[in-house]
């Protein structure tokens, strides 16, 4: 169905991909596997010619898809033969409403009506859109967005389906939704899928096979092989690694069966208790927040205390909330009721200037808060903002993370840097509240481990640290504390260990096989080996 042959393509004479030779066949669901900056997502481009006749850059070799060239094939021309979700649906719609999105592919292949609405009915119900299908594409929140492109894909009926991290933005409920459908669609109707994704403690269970992608050539392989062997694996199989299991396994199926040994090891030992926070006056404190969207009440009557030196993850169900809390505690965003303080002062009562240095706050798109033309320009911009003395914003960036190039757009930056990037630009104002909306998006596990670091570091420091999110690894890494919203309610607050644990959604892989641990760095410091990552 998709086949590389020798297919080399470079930016610039920047190497890619080097002499890459696959072959998935019709029916396969094949996970792309890689290091973020890997080029898995030039990879994906490729199979529909968006790379390079719009991205530009040098390619020889062949890619067919249903025995049909690239090379000499427009995007548009392929499009009834592969669909392409990419990373930000924002960037692939053409319209404002749900149906409509969903219809436009069909209409510009000049479907009869009648095929349309079937076709728009069907996958309406495949991916759950039937509640949002009369709304706007702005008043859904990021993971119906993302269901909404995938949707837009399928329509036009492709016979291959690629997808750069259709999860990332989704809970792990609609996450295990769209996967299902995607699994659906592969096993009942033969769609060939290939799909890209840093989470794969979510997808690996559903793949067929692997493709490793690492400094440009490509390893095939089952998905057990193939992460037995790759720089980013989900931490089922570094536990594997450390308990010696064969395989190693890859899904929480396989790992329970080889896990009882392993429990009887551990059964006198503890997991290290996440050291409590000093009591003392809260940081933040709120009474009875809402915030209301036109007839939506996104946030409804939240009470929420935090003291500094908190690692706070807020967590829920897509359109839960989490978002519109964040900004209005941060003061910027919308508050229907209730009040703010932090340090006993609201937020919104200030000056945009001043309330930077009170609270401060990552947006989901770290590039939203950066609009200079480059990383020195944006660091020398925040010292100025911040009031801060030359140099304190690049100091913080260089604190965070490596060989940046202060030259560089910041939109050129991998995923991790510009993060990076928009968190010292934040943290130049000095701000003891900080919130971050969904951070791990685009990061690999290592940099998901690295940002949980930096983000403990900042909280030893006397910051209080809330993060949003629904990636469920980071949580166990990051939070000493997790706050669930449902319908704008808080749902379940306390201690990380005991929240996670409750909830068969919200808990991490290691906790699944050994219940009371969440990470493999605890299970390893209690043989008193070596984590191999």
């Amino acid at each position: 169905m998709i086949h590389f042959d020798r297919v080399t393509f470079a930016y610039d004479e920047r190497p890619v991909l080097r002499d890459v030779t696959i072959d998935i066949p019709e029916g396969e669901f094949c996970l792309l596997v890689g290091s973020t900056g890997a080029g898995k997502s030039t990879l994906l481009r490729s199979i529909n010619g968006l790379v390079p006749h719009f991205t530009g850059g040098t390619m020889t070799g062949e890619i067919t898809v249903a025995g049909r060239r690239v090379r000499t094939s427009s995007p548009a021309d392929l499009a009834d033969a592969v669909g392409y979700v990419s990373q930000d649906p924002l960037a692939g719609f053409v319209t404002d409403d749900v149906e409509l999105e969903l219809a436009y592919t069909a209409e510009q292949l000049g479907l009869p009506q009648a095929t349309m609405r079937k076709r728009v009915t069907e996958i309406v119900d495949l991916l759950g859109l039937a509640d949002v299908r009369g709304r706007t594409l702005a008043a859904l929140s990021s993971g119906q967005r993302q269901r909404v492109a995938i949707g837009a894909a399928l329509v036009a009926g492709p016979s291959a389906l690629v997808l750069d991290e259709p999860t990332s933005a989704l809970d792990p409920g609609a996450a295990d939704e769209v996967l299902s459908a995607l699994h659906r669609l592969v096993h009942d109707l033969g769609v060939t899928v290939l799909l890209a994704e840093h989470r794969l403690e979510r997808v690996v269970q559903y793949a067929d096979s692997a493709l490793l992608l690492r400094d440009g050539t490509v390893t095939a392989g089952g998905p057990g092989a193939v992460l037995a062997d790759s720089p980013v694996a989900p931490p089922v199989v570094h536990l594997g690694k450390l308990a010696h299991w064969p395989g190693p396994p890859v899904t929480i199926r396989e790992a329970r069966r080889h896990a009882a040994p392993l429990r009887e090891r551990l059964a006198g030992e503890r997991p290290p208790q996440r050291a409590p926070v000093a009591a003392g006056s809260p940081l933040l404190e709120t009474g009875a927040v809402a915030v209301d969207y036109s007839r939506v009440r996104a946030v409804d009557g939240v009470d929420l205390a935090a003291l500094r030196g908190e690692r706070i993850a807020l967590m829920g169900r897509n359109g839960s909330g989490k978002s519109s809390l964040l900004w209005a505690l941060q003061g910027t965003g919308r508050r229907s009721a209730g009040t703010v303080r932090i340090d006993g002062v609201d937020p919104s009562s200030l000056r945009p200037g001043r309330r930077r240095t009170v609270a401060g706050l990552v947006p989901s798109e770290p590039a939203d808060l950066l609009y200079a033309e480059t990383v020195r320009a944006e660091c020398e911009g925040a010292d100025r903002d911040g009031d801060a003395p030359s140099g304190t914003c690049a100091k913080i960036l260089a604190d965070l993370v490596e060989d940046v190039d202060a030259g560089a757009h910041p939109r050129d930056l991998s995923e991790g840097q510009r993060l990076a990037l928009a968190l010292a630009v934040t943290l130049t104002a000095a701000p003891p509240l900080l919130l971050l909306d969904e951070p791990t998006r685009g990061l690999d596990y290592p940099g998901k481990a690295s940002l949980a670091t930096r983000l403990r570091g900042l909280a030893d420091a006397g910051h209080c640290v809330i993060v949003s999110t629904h990636d469920v690894e980071f949580v166990a890494e990051f939070a000493s504390r997790v706050v669930i919203l449902s319908d704008g309610r808080v749902v379940a607050d306390g201690p990380a260990c005991r929240i996670v644990s409750a909830s068969p959604m919200f808990a991490p892989q290691v906790e699944k096989i050994l219940p009371g641990w969440l990470t493999v760095a605890e299970v390893a410091a209690a043989l008193g080996a070596d984590d191999d990552r």
